[in-house]
């Protein structure tokens, strides 16, 4: 009699495994997380089989060559800055996002964007044709010959082909799809993609060669399978953004070599992702001058400096109770601040529909768009337009007070290469390591920017002259370099002198 194959409980959020269906997981705390599985078998061998096999011994920390790597440069500037100037040798990278979003076209142009780089493409959800048929539309003046498509799901093979190939970078397409002989599930179980996961995570640490995972994601925007897939791999990158709608907004999550306060953005067009480098600039008003209800706001996303319109809209209520509305900003502090208008500053909004808007789609959590908030509402209630050449970078606490936001140099400095003639930012804001006080008129000052060429983002050297050597906020010079350019910023310390200096100065 045939014995009954044994089944575990895995948990698709961690990993965690149990051999019963619990309604709680107890290592993440989330629920109905659990799904059956095939139990792995165990493998034949003792532990001290396995010691002879490995030849690996401890070694000294001292001894270890740590010299960094000379890293790959994949030809997309954004994606190279993003991973913290370029791919390193021998790493694991997860790419994640909503289907259609970009993810096996960004991961296409890698190879058609440097035809100098041998590149393993390994698809599992498209035919030879299919990929032929997108990089022709991609690149239609010609592919080059560096990228080899491989259409396969079994991990044995591919894992064979490629130390037989060699290549310098080598693309999974995606990893729900692979699946070992190991085990005896589906492909996209939560065993297989963690025993998938586990042998390319190997086969890169021993050949050098850098994998780049395509991973798809759940209804609730979560990469699939397993959490224990993204503590494997060395790099977790995410797109954000509406398929619907041209921008996409590359994210770092995760990154052992590298920042995970930096961010890229891309726009979809017909021929593939193109970089968007200045994200101010598509982010900033496309409307005639002189309409009420606008206020641009310096926000930093990461250490990425950006400058976007805030849209509000104040009318009279037509039925008894007001509507708060608003679009990528959280609706709670949209009343909080309509309460510290009301309260601190005399302004009844109680009675009047408030609707806000952050322009380019964008959803905005950095407290520094409080103060863009406030006049953009003001605006639209006085219906008194706010000059296109003035930005607003600060918060606004429960008391009516302007308190500080951080990295004001880097968002003044970004504010004057776009353009701008003046800021208005906190009583108490640090300016080039100097501390500020004082009446919104004694404690204006003047910055200076670099020409409009230098690209969002870029460090403050970038907006420097003659002491172009400087750190970001070390002190007032790093800011001064030629005429053009010129910011000036204005101090205010509560919201009725916000008023006063920029609706009745």
């Amino acid at each position: 009699m045939a014995s009954k194959n044994k089944t575990v409980w895995f948990c698709s959020s961690c990993g965690n495994e149990s051999p019963k269906w619990l309604g709680r997981c107890p290592a993440c705390g989330e629920w109905n997380t659990f799904v059956e599985a095939p139990a792995e078998p165990a493998r034949s061998g003792g532990s001290a089989s396995r010691k002879e096999k490995s030849g690996r011994v401890p070694r000294r920390l001292k001894d270890i060559d740590r010299s960094s790597e000379a890293r790959i440069r994949l030809g997309i500037g954004e994606l190279d800055r993003l991973l913290g100037g370029g791919i390193v040798p021998g790493s694991l990278i997860l790419i994640g996002g909503e289907p259609g979003i970009g993810k096996s076209t960004l991961s296409l142009q890698i190879p058609l964007g440097c035809p100098s780089l041998k590149t393993l493409y390994v698809t599992g959800e498209e035919s030879e044709k299919q990929v032929g048929m997108r990089a022709a539309r991609l690149s239609p003046d010609g592919i080059g010959d560096g990228c080899l498509i491989f259409c396969e799901t079994r991990i044995e093979d591919i894992i064979e082909q490629a130390g037989l190939v060699a290549p310098d970078l080598m693309i999974v397409d995606s990893v729900q799809t692979m699946y070992t002989d190991a085990v005896e599930s589906t492909p996209g179980s939560v065993s297989q993609i963690k025993e998938v996961a586990a042998r390319l995570l190997r086969f890169a640490k021993e050949s050098g060669i850098p994998v780049i995972l395509i991973g798809h994601i759940t209804k609730d925007g979560y990469i699939a399978g397993p959490k224990i897939l993204e503590h494997i791999v060395d790099a977790v990158l995410q797109f954000e953004g509406e398929n619907r709608g041209s921008y996409r907004i590359l994210r770092s999550i995760k990154n052992r070599f590298g920042s995970t306060a930096e961010l890229a953005v891309f726009e979809m067009t017909g021929s593939g992702l193109r970089e968007v480098e200045n994200p101010s600039e598509m982010l900033i008003p496309m409307h005639e001058e002189g309409l009420s209800g606008t206020a641009i706001a310096a926000m930093l996303d990461g250490t990425r400096p950006l400058l976007f319109e805030v849209q509000a809209l104040v009318s009279s209520a037509a039925y008894g109770t007001a509507q708060r509305s608003a679009t990528g900003f959280d609706t709670r502090r949209l009343n909080m601040l309509l309460a510290v208008l009301e309260k601190r500053a005399g302004f009844r909004l109680s009675a009047k529909d408030v609707f806000l808007n952050m322009a380019g789609g964008l959803r905005v959590s950095d407290p520094a768009v409080d103060l863009a908030v406030i006049c953009a509402v003001l605006s639209s209630n006085f219906d008194y337009p706010i000059p296109p050449d003035v930005c607003f970078a600060a918060e606004v606490g429960l008391s009516g007070e302007i308190r500080p936001v951080g990295q004001i140099d880097r968002r003044i400095g970004e504010a004057a290469r776009l353009g701008f003639k003046k800021i208005f930012v906190s009583s108490y804001s640090s300016l080039g390591g100097a501390h500020g006080g004082g009446s919104a008129g004694s404690s204006a000052g003047f910055f200076a920017g670099s020409s409009a060429g230098s690209p969002a983002g870029s460090s403050a050297r970038s907006f420097a002259g003659s002491s172009a050597g400087s750190s970001a906020g070390s002190s007032a010079s790093s800011f001064a370099g030629s005429s053009a350019g010129k910011i000036k910023v204005v101090k205010v310390a509560d919201v009725p002198e916000l008023v006063k200096a920029l609706f009745q100065g």
